[in-house]
């Protein structure tokens, strides 16, 4: 059996006090082909966000064995020190809350620490079927706070986007959050002359101009993958 269903089990049992492959079935509405699929080559992305949401374990836990098994203290795998994702209510199954945080960062260096915002609830809610159907993982998104004019219309200040920190390929003409020089910035990446540029939005050109993003000055956190505001 995939050890990923070995920890599907445990924690069915420990935390929902479910003891056979079909109560496990029946609790994530699967056939039970899924699971022998799952037993063979492990748990899809999908299933391991459906278990998450029912079973109040960890998506994290269940697919490396990494950190606790419960939600509520699930840390992320990679990056040391960033948010968590959890439920602000251990009996509310129907959501993921993603952390809002502030970004410590140091110019020139990969990865940064996220420090909690706790200002209107501290969370973000998003529904676990958008999350599935995106294939995230809930462990590797962050929330941060949009700050300046910079990306308007698109972004304002104020705003709060949902960054994949597991996506940080460059594409050209796609929003990312960016370490550049020690300081978390959110622009559109450009591909120019061979090169690529940090962009904003924002039609002011002269007061907003792009900036070369190469080497280790500009090092990309992750990809923009939702906007909360309140600004239409």
């Amino acid at each position: 059996m995939n050890i990923q269903m070995t920890r599907l089990y445990e924690a069915a049992e420990a935390l929902k006090n479910l003891h056979s492959q079909a109560e496990v079935a029946r609790a994530l509405n699967v056939s039970a082909q899924v699971i022998n699929n799952w037993e063979a080559r492990g748990i899809s992305k999908a299933g391991l966000i459906n278990a998450q949401t029912v079973l109040g374990c960890s998506a994290s836990w269940l697919e490396s064995g990494v950190g606790p098994m419960s939600l509520t203290t699930i840390e992320p795998a990679n990056v040391s020190g960033s948010m968590r994702v959890e439920q602000a209510d251990r009996d509310n199954t129907n959501f993921v809350h993603i952390k809002k945080v502030k970004l410590r960062l140091s110019a020139g260096v990969t990865g940064f620490q996220a420090d909690p915002e706790f200002d209107d609830g501290g969370t973000i809610p998003l529904d676990p079927r958008w999350i599935a159907k995106h294939k995230f993982v809930p462990s590797k998104l962050i929330a941060i706070k949009v700050k300046g004019e910079s990306m308007e219309p698109s972004l304002h200040e104020g705003d709060i986007v949902i960054i994949n920190t597991e996506d940080q390929k460059p594409v050209d003409g796609v929003v990312f959050a960016v370490n550049y020089e020690g300081e978390a910035v959110v622009k559109r990446l450009s591909r120019d002359i061979g090169e690529w540029w940090l962009t904003s939005d924002n039609a002011d050109q002269r007061k907003y101009h792009r900036k070369m993003c190469r080497n280790g000055e500009c090092i990309i956190i992750g990809r923009v993958v939702r906007r909360e505001g309140d600004k239409i």
